[in-house]
This record gives C-alpha cells, structure tokens and sequence, in this order.
C-alpha cells in the first residue's frame, strides 16, 4: 500500500511541476507576443 502512495504523490508533484512551468512559458509567449506587436505597430506609423 505505500508504495502506491508514494506513486500517486510523486505523479502529483509531477503535475504539479508541468503545470507551473506550462504557466510560466504561456505567460513569457504572451508578453513576448505583447512586445513584438507594439514594436510592429510602431513601425508602421514610422512607414505613412
């Protein structure tokens, strides 16, 4: 029985630790996404 206690609490810091770092890279993706769209709707006022 404690072994599969174990298992179960290994699988939950597991997933635990995917969904952190999957929160981590989303977050980092949209603000790089933010900061490229800026930059690019600053250049095309630069262009009229």
């Amino acid at each position: 029985m404690e072994g599969i206690y174990r298992r179960l609490a290994r699988s939950g810091a597991q997933d635990l630790t995917i969904g952190i770092l999957t929160l981590i890279f989303g977050v980092t993706v949209g603000v790089l996404n933010i900061v490229n769209g800026g930059k690019l709707l600053r250049q095309r006022r630069e262009l009229k």
